[in-house]
């Protein structure tokens, strides 16, 4: 079974919003979303440790917000005043407290199979 299951990307204009969910199927002290555009690396998007705040990278600080339901065992990532390079393959990640103090995607062991953003100027 998928420890991570994602939904809600699409394509959306410069300057609109969208909602991407993660329902998650485990408890991990380490949750996040990864984002990769076509020829880059897999990039930090944000996290959050259990018990703490989230953190974000600093090209989406102030337009994306991550959120979770416990009572829904769901992941948000709400993402407003999107921009043409936020254009990617955007992936709900989770691990352990090591993977919330590095932010190295290889060390988060769980992945969703992503959902593609695309964002048109």
């Amino acid at each position: 079974q998928a420890q991570l299951v994602e939904s809600g990307g699409g394509s959306v204009q410069a300057g609109g919003s969208l909602r991407l969910s993660c329902a998650t199927f485990g408890v991990y002290d380490c949750m996040g979303w990864f984002r990769q555009a076509p020829g880059k690396e897999r990039e930090w998007v944000t996290t959050i440790h259990v018990g703490d705040l989230p953190t974000y990278a600093g090209p989406v600080k102030g337009r994306f917000t991550f959120s979770q339901d416990n009572t829904k065992n769901t992941l948000y990532l709400q993402m407003d005043s999107l921009k043409p390079e936020d254009t990617a393959m955007y992936y709900c990640a989770a691990g352990g407290s090591v993977a919330c103090f590095s932010l190295r995607f290889t060390d988060f062991p769980y992945w969703g199979q992503g959902t593609q953003v695309t964002v048109s100027s």
